[in-house]
């Protein structure tokens, strides 16, 4: 799968605004690729027949893949493109760290020598839900299988609507508080790349 970036390259770095911005822009970029696959999925059933793989599924490997980029793990750079999309993650995540409270900065002591990998990483998990619901807000499909849990934690079934755990059946997150629930079915973003 290739990720179309276009949202990400074109986002500016700001330092007041830089991770409302940078939500903002990879939800957009989720959209964007999730309305390029959904007809590629359509092309690839009418040729082919229903091989299983639903259109859930393609966006779970591409929700992985927007979470490499994210977190600065993509595995197949190299063109000047992934390079220059990059160079501006950095920027944001500086920008991020410069404007955190002395606290959280101290947190990331010594991560800004290493591309803020592990602020990164929290930005992701922060954030992966928002990201997923933007990605499947235009779908209609269940994933391949049961990955939601009820409430009771002790059923498993599959996504109803949109790819997405119903939050009025869902276990609650770790956190306990009303709402806080994951309405993610898949941790591919959590494989490595090259095991997907």
């Amino acid at each position: 799968l290739s990720v179309c970036d276009y949202n990400l390259e074109k986002m500016g770095t700001k330092k007041n605004k830089a991770r409302h911005k940078l939500l903002l822009d990879v939800c957009l970029a989720a959209k964007f690729e999730a309305e390029s696959l959904i007809p590629d999925h359509e092309h690839y059933v009418a040729k082919y027949g229903d091989s299983g793989s639903t259109i859930c599924t393609m966006l779970a490997r591409s929700f992985a893949d927007i979470g490499d980029i994210v977190r600065g793990r993509d595995l197949y750079g190299g063109n000047k493109k992934k390079e220059r999309l990059e160079e501006k993650l950095k920027q944001y995540f500086n920008n991020i760290y410069e404007n955190l409270e002395s606290a959280a900065k101290k947190h990331y002591n010594g991560d800004k020598n290493n591309d803020f990998f592990q602020l990164r990483e929290d930005w992701w998990t922060a954030n992966r839900a928002t990201i997923w619901e933007a990605l499947t807000c235009d779908v209609d499909g269940s994933y391949f299988h049961a990955t939601c849990s009820d409430s009771d934690g002790n059923s498993q079934y599959q996504t109803q609507k949109q790819c997405r755990c119903d939050k009025e059946k869902a276990i609650k997150g770790s956190g306990g508080k009303a709402g806080d629930v994951n309405i993610v079915p898949t941790y591919f973003d959590y494989v490595p790349q090259y095991l997907r």
